[in-house]
């Protein structure tokens, strides 16, 4: 009879893939990954039948915690300011605390062994996300914006606010807010 599978070990497997796609990018070889979440590399396709399978589960994985700390606590009833400077101030504090999940899902955007449906499952994640930013945005940004051309403007933003953080850890305040004052600013009617 097979053994049961472990969620210690799948979460050993998903956390070594994300320190070494963050690193290595995505061809860093099943075996160190293995390697480094201790277990044999045959191990590793107990969980995931191939290494497309991992990425793609690692992609998901880190795209559904990111979703759900944007909306955490989010303040429904405050002003679309409010409401947005939320959405950014959860993206930079995320994006500090797991900076090895920030590079690795920087690797799989743009890697092509995520497949198309891991990319469409990870947009609905982001549904509700949209939606809130496309409220909040109604009477700010010019009419006929596209959402999606402004959420990929926050998402460089906030990269480069992140950047800079990284290398001034005490400022991060300060960054924190200048990057949000100039993306609230730069998308104003």
């Amino acid at each position: 009879m097979a053994r049961p599978l472990s969620e210690e070990k799948r979460e050993a497997i998903l956390t070594a893939a994300i320190e070494l796609v963050a690193t290595q990018g995505t061809g860093a070889p099943t075996a160190k990954i293995a390697k480094a979440a201790g277990f044999a590399e045959g191990t590793l396709f107990t969980y995931f039948a191939t290494k497309d399978d991992l990425l793609n589960q690692v992609f998901l994985e880190i795209e559904a915690e990111l979703a759900a700390a944007l909306l955490d606590g989010y303040p429904g009833d405050g002003s679309p300011y409010e409401r947005t400077r939320h959405l950014w101030d959860r993206l930079i504090d995320w994006g500090a605390a797991n900076p090895a999940k920030r590079k690795a899902m920087r690797q799989l955007k743009v890697s092509d062994r995520v497949s198309e449906d891991s990319r469409c499952r990870a947009g609905e994640l982001f549904q509700e996300i949209t939606g809130v930013l496309e409220q909040n945005l109604a009477d700010h940004a010019p009419v006929g914006q596209k959402v999606t051309y402004v959420a990929a403007i926050l998402d460089t933003l906030a990269e480069t606010t992140l950047e800079f953080i990284l290398r001034d850890p005490e400022k991060r305040e300060h960054y924190k807010q200048s990057g949000f004052e100039i993306f609230w600013k730069g998308i104003a009617r």
